[in-house]
């Protein structure tokens, strides 16, 4: 199995510059695996600003809900950078589509990887008890999928205040 590498951390607390370093760090031409589908302008300006930060040195894979085919379709390559979980969880959900299979999907994938595999999270759970049902089943989801991936990585990093912190 390659490394497994899981980065994770509140909304804009520099997870994904670390995570992008850390896949910079292994051999071969990177591949972002990006999970949003920028349905307004304020996601569409995100975007943007993800791809104007990585610049031309990375290949691009666009791929909201197939995450286990993506990384089988890829690997072999350079270190993979799923951004995001998250994103990919919501995508689920919203679509009121089963997400519980696919995370079992995506776990098998993970242990069959030959090239590294940096995913970026967030940490949902750190704050109020959310007020509506869709909100928490998001927020419980969110934690059984980040505990089910940190368990098959290798490495676990934290961020906070744009500082990593190795946990795992």
């Amino acid at each position: 199995m390659g490394e497994i590498i899981l980065v994770t951390g509140g909304a804009r607390s520099g997870k994904s510059v670390v995570a992008e370093e850390r896949a910079k760090s292994f051999a071969g031409r990177p591949v972002y695996i990006a999970t949003s589908e920028p349905y307004d302008d304020e996601m569409r300006d995100r975007v943007a600003a993800h791809i104007d930060r990585r610049g031309d040195d990375w290949e691009t894979v666009e791929e909201p809900l197939a995450l286990a085919k993506a990384l089988d379709e890829t690997d072999g390559a350079g270190a993979r950078l799923v951004d995001c979980l998250t994103i990919w969880l919501a995508n689920f959900m919203l679509a009121e589509k089963p997400w519980e299979p696919e995370v079992e999907t995506l776990l098998e994938a993970l242990k069959r990887q030959k090239s590294p595999v940096v995913l970026v999270t967030n940490e949902v759970g750190m704050s109020i008890v959310p007020e509506n049902a869709l909100a928490r089943a998001f927020r419980d989801a969110q934690g059984s999928l980040n505990q089910k991936v940190a368990e098959v990585a290798g490495e676990v990093t934290l961020v906070v205040c744009g500082q990593p912190l190795r946990i795992k």
